[in-house]
């Protein structure tokens, strides 16, 4: 299974990387893939890779169910610790 993740182009650097941010974790990437892109644009990382652009509104769609994943996740974390829930083994 692959996971690939929307990010937002910030910066093009030279040899074809680019500088991503994914809320607030900024990395380097390559861009051979999507020469095309430019600073502002979303693009789908995998591996280190840009491997595709992606529409604004689907970035922003996608990357708002990862915060929803990521409250639930906290949010079951805490019951945890507070003895409201057994993990499971």
């Amino acid at each position: 299974m692959c996971l690939a993740i929307p990010a937002l182009l910030v910066e093009r650097l030279s040899d074809d990387q680019g500088l991503i941010d994914l809320g607030g974790i900024r990395k380097s990437v390559s861009l051979a893939l999507v020469p095309e892109a430019v600073v502002g644009d979303y693009v789908i990382v995998h591996v280190g890779h840009a491997i595709g652009l992606l529409d604004p509104e689907e970035a922003q769609h996608t990357l708002a169910i990862f915060a929803e994943l990521e409250r639930s996740a906290d949010n079951t974390d805490a019951a945890v610790a507070r003895g409201r829930l057994v993990p499971a083994p």
